[in-house]
């Protein structure tokens, strides 16, 4: 089991999936416990000598800014605010963009400028370790003062409150706590503040997505090169001199990941009888790889926040400051996250449209991919499961982020609908999953009306792994338990299993 020591130092996406992936735990290093330290010493004096009002520290939160607050109501006001802000409504987040919320929170009130205590950062560090995963819920947050509601209900288990799952079972948290031997925190000033303050909700799901996203990106250059084999397309659009002329990089490695793909294969350097292939598989390196640069700039969006300081109002006890600002705001994470939904749309968009041609019936492919067409339907309907989850990712993709309501009479006047806009682009994800598995169903049927042994090293040892779990169909069948057999080929292998696309 691997420690990993919270700093202030930056975390990448490869630090953050390991993290996650692997049974790792999380201590709190030296340089992090100083500077918590030296913040909350910092808060406790001020509050001691500055008679001035400290936002949401001797104040009321949002409209109410202006209410003071006896010093003696200080903790009350705290624990107040995180049980009155848990107002989350719908389907429970998963469990492991949770873990990634904590993890998130964790790493942001580390840096020292939040006020938090050591011994409340540590008690979210213990639910980490011990895969204590409170229950949130995936509506109520506007992605404006960040993702209060989500994140209060992250909270509420360190009160005693709400409910936890622990050991795959939802429980009442105090049950937990006491099983433990933790007492129930009493929250100092400021603290339900820095704990619910943030924008943790949309960056997990963010990042959470972006891992998996970068997968699927390179499955999706997978199955549509098995669809180009399939039907019998032209590898001179993946020319590398075509995409240099025009400088993209998502373009350019594309073009490269066919290259190798497809590399070793006669059937892609046979002559063909057509001179051009239909957008669907002439187009993929623009098309594909206009959504892998939408992925590398939204990693670089989301790489920083999940390294950000993100609650409010910010302590800077080096400068003697007390800044009540906005970067709690969820707009840098709502453009991208919509920017990000529509990317992976597009993904599963050429997909389909390469499965509409596979069962079109041309280029000597039967018609729906079956030897008897008529008597059997064999591949029609899939394809219409693809359109329909395609036409469900457009709906998805209409922007959350166009949309404000005012709130907190009208203090809160410019709302980012991040929260949203995260929601929705999980689901976009699911989808494509879903949309390329359809996909390499169908052109790995379609492969067997071909000499398939004469297709790239590459391809055959995807279609024999492949082979094994989903078979050739040859009469009608079932065909819901073959797709979803398919789904999970694609969710339980990374594609760099069948090339390093890094070479």
């Amino acid at each position: 089991m691997s420690v990993h020591h919270i700093s202030p130092d930056k975390i990448t996406f490869d630090q953050l999936e390991n993290i996650l992936k692997e049974d790792t735990r999380l201590a709190l290093s030296d340089k992090a416990k100083d500077l918590v330290k030296g913040c909350r010493e910092y808060l406790d004096n001020k509050i001691k000598t500055q008679k001035e009002p400290i936002y949401g520290v001797t104040t009321g939160f949002g409209s109410l800014c202006n209410h003071s607050i006896s010093p003696d109501d200080l903790s009350q006001l705290q624990k107040n605010l995180v049980v009155s802000h848990a107002c989350g409504t719908g389907e429970e987040v998963p469990r492991e963009i949770v873990r990634l919320m904590l993890f998130l929170k964790i790493q942001s009130l580390s840096q020292g400028h939040s006020g938090i205590r050591v011994e409340t950062l540590e008690r979210l560090i213990d639910f980490f370790n011990q895969d204590i995963i409170p229950v949130v819920y995936t509506q109520g947050s506007l992605g404006a003062s960040g993702d209060l509601a989500p994140l209060a209900h992250l909270s509420l288990p360190l009160l005693g409150l709400g409910e936890v799952y622990y050991h795959g079972k939802k429980r009442n948290a105090a049950e937990v706590l006491k099983e433990q031997g933790w007492n129930i925190l009493n929250l100092a000033s400021k603290e339900g503040l820095a704990l619910l303050n943030g924008t943790q909700f949309m960056a997990a799901y963010g990042s959470w997505i972006l891992i998996r996203a970068f997968d699927l990106s390179l499955w999706a250059d997978l199955t549509g090169a098995l669809s180009l084999e399939a039907f019998d397309g032209r590898i001179e659009p993946f020319f590398d001199v075509v995409h240099q002329i025009r400088h993209h990089r998502g373009q350019i490695e594309t073009a490269r990941h066919f290259r190798l793909i497809l590399e070793g294969s006669d059937l892609i350097v046979q002559k063909k009888k057509h001179v051009q292939d239909p957008y669907s598989f002439r187009c993929i390196p623009q098309v594909h790889g206009a959504s892998k640069d939408t992925l590398f700039y939204v990693s670089g969006v989301f790489e920083k926040e999940v390294n950000a300081v993100t609650d409010n109002p910010t302590l800077f006890p080096e400068d003697d400051m007390v800044i009540s600002a906005g970067n709690f705001h969820g707009q840098p994470l709502a453009l991208a996250l919509d920017f990000l939904a529509i990317a992976l749309a597009e993904l599963g968009n050429i997909s389909e449209r390469r499965v509409y041609r596979l069962i079109s019936g041309t280029r000597k492919l039967p018609s729906f991919l079956v030897a008897n067409p008529g008597l059997n339907s064999g591949f029609m309907i899939p394809q219409y499961t693809a359109a329909s989850i395609v036409s469900q990712n457009k709906q998805l993709c209409t922007p959350a982020s166009i949309d404000s309501i005012e709130s907190s009479q009208g203090q809160e006047d410019h709302v980012s609908m991040g929260a949203n806009g995260a929601v929705k682009a999980l689901k976009v994800l699911e989808n494509l999953e879903k949309l390329l598995a359809i996909e390499l169903f169908n052109a790995s049927q379609a492969m067997g009306f071909r000499e398939a042994d004469k297709t790239s090293p590459i391809l055959k040892n995807l279609l024999d792994q492949f082979r094994e779990k989903v078979p050739f169909i040859e009469n009608d069948k079932m065909m819901y338990r073959e797709m979803e057999k398919a789904r999970q080929f694609i969710a339980e292998r990374n594609p760099k299993t069948f090339l390093d696309f890094s070479s």
